[in-house]
Parts: C-alpha cells; structure tokens; sequence
C-alpha cells in the first residue's frame, strides 16, 4: 500500500526549514574558519622574536599566587562578564627570574605589583628567594604600587627602590585566624550535629558545635600564627634595615603615626622607611622611559614581560634525555575525577601512574598545596607514590603553603619529604561529622516511620535520630582510621606511633618547626625538592616534565582563545553574584561549603580548615 505525499505546504515549510539549517550550518563553519584563519594569519605574519642584547624584564604577577591554575570551564568564561580576580602561577614566576638572572641580556627587573591580591607567605617567600637570586647577579630591582598590601609590600622589600604612589598607603596588619561559629543557629534550627573525631586539637568541626574557639585551637593557631608573623617581620625589617620592632610598631601605632603625618599615609610609609619614594604614574612612567627607553607600540617603557621573555627563551634550551616529573596536586583532597584546582583521588593518581610509566622520567616530585580532606582519596594516592619507589623512580615530596591533614597523609610514601619554613602542615588527625534534622521535621509536621530487617537498618538518615549503636560504630571507625594515619607516618618517620601522638592529636605547625620535630626531612623550596629528586635518582643533566591530562584539540583551542583563567568554585554561579556581595557572604558559607565538598565514601576525612596560609 503506498504512502500518500506529503501537501504542499508541509513540502514548502520543509523544504524553507532545511535551507534555513543548512544556511545556519554553513554559517557557523565560515565563522569556524575565519576565526582559525586570523589565529594561523596572527602567528606566521609577525617576524621571528629576536631577544635584545639589552632590555629590562617586567614581572606583574595578577591576582593570586597559585601552584596549579583552577580549571575553568570555557563556556562559563564566555558567558561571564564578571572578569574576577586571576591566578598566576607561582613556578612559571620563579623561572622566569631565575632565568633572567643568569641572563646577560637582562639588566633590571621591574616588580609591578599593582595586580597582585595575594597568595600566602610561602609562596611570596619562593618567589623571594628568585628575586634574592637576581640580587645576587648586581642587577638592581625596582619595585611600584599605587598602594601595598601585607603580601604585596613583603615582595616589595626584595628591591633595591620602591615607589609609592603619594595618594597610597602601605597596609600592614599583621596575622589572624578568625572564624564564624554556628552552635546557637543549628540549635535553633533543631538540628543534631554529630561529631566523631580523635584529637584535642582537630578542630575542623568548632563552628557547628560552639561559638567559641576552644581553649586547645586558640593555642596551637597561636602559635604558628605567632611564628608565620615573626618570620614576615624580621624579614622584613632585615631588608629595609629597620630597628627590631618597628613593624609592630607601625601597625600598633598607626592612629598617632598617621596624626604626625597629617593623615598622608604616603608620607607616613616614606618616614617609617617602608617605601623610598612617591612617585604619580605620570612621574613613574617617565623615570622608566628614562631608563629603559620608550616603546611606542606599547606606549610605556621598554621591557620584556615575563612569560613574553620566558616563552622567548625556552626556545634557546637544548632538550634533556632525563626528566624529573613534576606532578602538582592543589586544592580539598575528594574522592574520584576531578579538575585541576581540586585534588582527585583518582585523577592524581593516574597522574602518578602517567610518571611511572614514562621511561624518560626518572624520578618525581610531587607538590602539594592542601588541607587535606577525604582519608580514602589519600590513601589512594599514596598507594601511587609507593607504586612509583617500587618501580625504582625516588619521590621527593614538595610542601607548598599548606601540606596538612590528609595533604600530610600521602607524604607517608615518599623518600623525602621538603617544606617551606613557613609552610602549614601536621594536623594529623580524623573526624566523621553529618548532622540529623527529626526535630526539625517534626515541628513542621513532618515523621519518619517504618520497618527494617536488623538494627542498623536506616539507622544513617537525615530525618532519624542516630541509634547510640551506629554512633558508637562511626565513633570506631574514626579511630581505627587515626591509628592507621599514625602507624603509617611512624613508618616512614623512622619512630614509633606513640611518638607521633605526641606530635599529632591535629596540631598544627610551621615548616621549620615540623623539621625540628621529625615531621618533614628538609627545608627549602620547590627547587630544591626537583634538585634532590635529581640526586636520589642520580642524574646530573635533566629537564624537569609536568605531568598533567593530555587536553583534547578543542579543549586545546579554547585554552588559545581563553588565556586568562578566573577562579572559584562555580565559575556560572559567580558571574550572578557581585564580587562585592561574594566577599561578604564567602565567611559565612565557607564551613558549609567545605562540608559539601566531602565525598569521602567511609564519611572518614583528614581535613584542616584552620590551615589557611595568611
């Protein structure tokens, strides 16, 4: 039986639909293909970049220092018109000073630090020990702001002349550690929080149980607070050759320091020896181009931008046979696949894996910049470390600004481990913690009721009360978990883990502190952690290879198109939120959103959330 043909205007419609797709189509290839054209066209008609025999390298790092850069997915960024802050990465900075240093060619380094927010004092003491390096060379360093900050002002203090614009000011405030708590709102909201944990001094779960800081937080925080401030002062002071004191006192002092200077904090900076010298950016601009000569495409004073002088060297460096692995784990440890910004207990693992087996890497350094978080996702990438000294590749580990908690645990397989003198780590602890929300329920009317086959069953809901039973399991559990954190850092410490209870109990310690302690081997920066990864496999020529998750050709494409990456954790969400608005809320939703985060499948975590780098 034959079908009958379609009408008229169902073919006419049809017909119009299919031109128009086929034209839409056709469009979208053509737009493709010019936008490939223009970048083909922008990269082959300029000539070849030749190096100047003499020129001055700007660096002007943007937003926050970072080990590894978030992951940020494309289509938010185009559908986001709120720019944000940025990230820069702490090594491409490093070895572009380095390198400029042992550079004929460079003669001055520029330090612009108006676009930089902040990053934490180990970081700006890594990028520090570049700029010392570049001192070392008897080439000058200028550094400018229109105003300092804490972080900003301490790099600062590496240059030979600083400049300060007459309308700015230098603010110091000195080190804290405050937190919002929550005990008398989840009170009246009826909700029972329960808490398992192991450690006087774990206090991750403080907010949602008291409205305090307890007797114990208040005086290990102290503590390292107090070492992280002396170290920034008396650095400080040392470079400016300022009397023993004089940062406090500035900071202590302000109102009648400021009184004395008639309100102009410029002038206040300049007379307490901070800054050198105010300049307008009319009056900067010029003392540059005096120097450095002027660059008309550019309309500033000539000099090289680092990642420009970077890119344009490495095209200069012969390739090496022998790799030192570099893998960079930054961010909450969670379990799974996750993007970079995020440690994945599965994705860094494979990175790990990746490392092993490459031939050409012969050892590896594993950096890492974390509080911890889920104990299942680092007992996974320690099993990974461990994997890698099986197959004869040494591991040194490389402690950023926080190595705490769970970011402690995954050391435990490591041939050596290296800290920073002002990195935050130990916090060797556990906690379980969910709350139960029946009473709340039941005021708005709500019950649960039902039947189950033995004690336990549906004894973990949100809408039960806990059984004392299942308590006293999870409490267990906690503890079997914090013996095995002990035992395996006994292990690799060389001690027993009654020695280590001492230490640990989730208190938390400096760097220089924790090497005196036994916690960690060395003291030194990310450098000197790839050096000693080097010697430990005995290789003396060698590259340093980062392993990261091949990208695919369009993600590829759009990392060309979208050079810059903004941070946060809902890159959509924020572009509907003020910055302004975010800043207020953030305190208050951090805990919550820490606690969203956990994905642990046991509910087991090794998590710090006082170790925030100041």
């Amino acid at each position: 039986m034959s079908q009958a043909q379609p009408g008229f205007i169902r073919r006419f419609f049809g017909g119009l639909w299919g031109a128009v797709t086929w034209l839409r189509v056709a469009l979208a290839n053509i737009l493709f293909l010019v936008i490939v054209l223009i970048i083909v066209s922008a990269i082959t008609s300029h000539e070849p970049f030749v190096m100047p025999d003499k020129t001055a390298v700007r660096v002007a790092p943007q937003g926050f220092l970072v080990d590894q850069l978030t992951y940020v997915d494309p289509m938010s960024k185009i559908l986001s018109d709120d720019k944000g802050p940025t990230e820069t990465r702490v090594k491409l900075l490093v070895d572009a000073i380095n390198r400029a240093a042992d550079d004929d060619r460079v003669t001055t380094l520029v330090l612009d630090l108006n676009y930089l927010l902040g990053g934490g004092l180990s970081k700006m003491e890594e990028v520090g020990e570049a700029l010392e390096h570049f001192r070392t060379r008897e080439k000058p360093i200028i550094a400018f702001a229109d105003s300092f900050n804490q972080n900003t002002y301490y790099l600062a203090t590496f240059a030979d002349e600083i400049y300060i614009n007459p309308l700015g000011a230098v603010f110091l405030t000195g080190y804290g550690s405050y937190r919002n708590y929550f005990k008398d709102a989840i009170d009246k909201l009826e909700l029972d929080f329960h808490v398992f944990r192991v450690g006087d001094y774990k206090d991750f779960i403080e907010p949602y149980t008291r409205n305090d800081m307890s007797g114990a937080s208040r005086e290990h925080n102290s503590q390292w607070l107090h070492e992280l401030w002396s170290t920034y002062t008396s650095h400080v002071e040392e470079r400016r050759n300022l009397p023993v004191g004089a940062i406090n006192n500035y900071i202590n002092n302000a109102d009648s320091l400021l009184a004395d200077a008639e309100g102009n904090s410029a002038d206040l900076a300049i007379s307490s020896g901070l800054i050198d010298r105010k300049l307008t950016r009319v009056e900067l601009k010029s003392m540059l181009v005096e120097r450095f000569g002027y660059d008309e495409e550019m309309n500033s004073y000539s000099a090289l931008n680092a990642d420009h002088y970077l890119a344009a060297t490495e095209k200069e460096r012969l390739p090496f046979k022998h790799q030192v692995g570099l893998v960079v784990a930054s961010g909450t440890i969670v379990d799974g696949e996750q993007p970079a910004g995020t440690i994945g207990g599965d994705s860094t693992a494979a990175l790990l894996e990746m490392a092993r087996q490459d031939d050409t890497i012969k050892a590896v350094v594993l950096r890492i910049d974390s509080g911890g978080g889920s104990a299942f996702a680092s007992e996974i990438i320690r099993q990974q470390v461990l994997a890698l000294r099986e197959a004869g590749k040494p591991v040194v580990i490389s402690m950023g600004s926080v190595a705490a908690s769970g970011g402690y645990w995954v050391t435990a397989g490591a041939d050596q481990v290296w800290a920073t003198p002002t990195t935050i780590t130990g916090s060797i602890g556990v906690f379980g913690a969910f709350a139960t929300a029946q009473k709340t329920l039941a005021n708005l009317g709500i019950h649960t009721d039902g039947v189950g086959t033995t004690e336990m069953a549906g004894a973990i809901r949100l809408d039960r009360a806990l059984p004392e039973k299942a308590a006293q399991v999870i409490q267990m559990g906690v503890d079997n978990i914090y013996q095995e954190f002990l035992e395996l850092v006994a292990k690799a410490r060389g001690t027993t883990p009654e020695a280590i209870h001492q230490v640990a109990q989730g208190r938390v310690w400096t760097g220089a502190t924790a090497q005196e302690i036994g916690l960690v081997d060395q003291l030194g920066y990310l450098n000197d952690a790839i050096k000693a990864a080097a010697e430990l496999a005995e290789i003396t020529e060698y590259g340093v290879q980062e392993v990261e998750h091949p990208l695919s050709p369009g993600e590829k494409f759009m990392q060309t198109l979208l050079q810059d990456v903004r941070i946060g954790p809902s890159q959509l969400t924020n572009s509907l939120v003020p910055s302004s608005l975010r800043a207020t809320l953030e305190p208050l939703i951090q805990p919550f959103t820490l606690m969203a985060e956990m994905n642990d499948p046991r509910g087991m975590y090794v998590r710090c959330t006082a170790c925030v780098a100041p």
